[in-house]
């Protein structure tokens, strides 16, 4: 991304700002989730605080739906044979990037959005994602920001009114908003979110359905632990199933016990059955022995699944000549069963002394490791927090000027917030406030430098 200095709309001070015009999948598998995201070309202002959107053209390329859009911001007031000379040195990059057997025509002919929303709504249209389905979930979003300044009394109505849209998707935007409260140590915006929600469980019917199951899920996971103390065994887990009354608390014993119900716990179940005289819980045993082979056919074939895309994207990725970019570009696809998979391929290719292979699943296990670690701006603070004084901070912060940017600012900014939350940590209060000063003090100087230098 490239930089260039800008005026904050609200105070008219300076700012220096990382930009991006082209969006190409072709060369970055990511591009879509930043143009997405609305975390490209974010104003921040150190002086004011403002954040917004830099008001630039914008284009975006995905060859596998042989699609590229152009967006000039109406704001530029740019005449459209501008607009044409602007681009075209873009799309001619784009066009020479690609091989010469994917320049195909659309590439001729970019289509234009006259709006940054039509402008994502069409490339989410592609994905399948309506604009009904956009419209439903902005429905659901104004709903719950009516309710959040809502007194509580009021909110009554507003359930009865807007039962219709209170429904799952509802409740998973708001548990969504809770979460990236809780992520972002944002607790004032959280606690009114939380309360909202336990008034939703209590007066809506969605919220009773899901308040009951979650309650059903957590008593059955604290059975699970209790009976695992002293060691989970086949006659504990089979107790605990047929203790179980309701089909959530068994599937979620299952799901987390898969490894015990294996041919030995169905032997023993089985046991259970033809001794069992009484017919009504012969019954019972029974259905639930079907139950239980359901769910765990259910749930190995996930597994499957699930490890059966990972070894394809695996496969995919040691097959490139850049494994590390290819790594890279699909890091987002990474999980447990991705990591479990390259684990075992790397035991496996040791044990046959398959020095080639082993290097590639090394160097995509590099890759990994070094995506899992702290984002550059945590370790920065982490070097800072280990000062000893007020000479050696300075040296710190002298040290890492380049890297002191508005990513690392909104951080620290977000960690004196979450800190002075916490009674208990009046130490860390007062490192952080130390840091938080010198660093902006800093930051300041740095700024007023840029503008005489200008």
């Amino acid at each position: 991304m490239a930089r260039t200095q800008t005026s904050c709309p609200a105070c008219k001070q300076s700012v220096v700002v990382e930009i991006q015009q082209v969006f190409d999948m072709a060369q970055d598998k990511l591009a879509k989730q930043k143009l997405l995201s609305n975390a490209s070309n974010l104003m921040q202002c150190p002086s004011c605080g403002y954040q917004g959107m830099v008001a630039i053209p914008i284009i975006y390329h995905d060859p596998e739906k042989e699609m590229l859009l152009t967006f000039f911001p109406p704001d530029l007031h740019t005449p459209v044979n501008e607009q044409e000379m602007q681009v075209g040195p873009l799309i001619n990059k784009i066009m020479n990037d690609l091989p010469q057997e994917k320049r195909k025509a659309y590439l001729l002919q970019p289509q234009s959005m006259l709006t940054y929303q039509t402008l994502i709504e069409k490339i989410l249209e592609a994905d399948g994602i309506t604009k009904e389905m956009l419209n439903a979930q902005q429905e659901r979003i104004q709903l719950l920001e009516k309710l959040i300044t809502a007194q509580k009394d009021e909110r009554l109505t507003i359930f009865e009114k807007e039962k219709e849209i209170i429904d799952i998707n509802f409740f998973s935007i708001l548990s969504r908003i809770i979460e990236s409260a809780s992520a972002q140590g944002d607790e004032k915006s959280q606690q009114p979110l939380i309360e909202l929600q336990e008034q939703l469980f209590e007066h809506t019917e969605v919220g009773k359905q899901l308040f009951s199951q979650a309650q059903e899920t957590e008593s059955a996971i604290k059975a699970l632990q209790d009976a695992s103390k002293d060691g989970l065994t086949r006659e504990k887990l089979l107790d605990l199933l047929i203790k179980a009354d309701t089909d959530i608390k068994i599937s979620t014993i299952a799901s987390f016990a898969r490894a015990g119900l294996d041919y030995g716990f169905f032997q023993l179940l089985s046991g259970q059955i033809e001794s069992e005289k009484e017919k009504t819980k012969k019954q019972e045993l029974t259905s639930l022995r079907e139950n239980l082979l359901k769910i765990t056919e259910e749930i190995d074939k996930r597994l499957q699944e699930e490890m059966g895309k990972s070894k394809q994207l695996l496969e995919k990725i040691l097959a490139s000549k850049e494994i590390e970019e290819e790594m890279q570009n699909n890091i987002n696809s990474v999980n447990d069963f991705f990591i479990q998979l390259l684990q075992a391929e790397l035991s496996e290719a040791r044990k046959a002394g398959d020095l080639e292979r082993i290097q590639k699943l090394e160097r995509a296990m590099i890759v990994i490791e070094k995506a899992s670690a702290p984002p550059k701006e945590v370790q920065l603070l982490e070097k800072f927090l280990d000062f000893a004084d007020a000479s050696d901070l300075k040296r710190l912060i002298e040290e890492n000027s380049e890297a002191i940017n508005q990513d690392f600012l909104s951080l620290l900014n977000n960690v004196v917030n979450q800190v002075q939350q916490q009674k208990d940590q009046q130490e860390l209060q007062e490192k952080v406030n130390v840091i938080y000063k010198a660093v902006l003090k800093h930051s300041m100087k740095k700024q007023m430098g840029a503008d005489q230098a200008l």
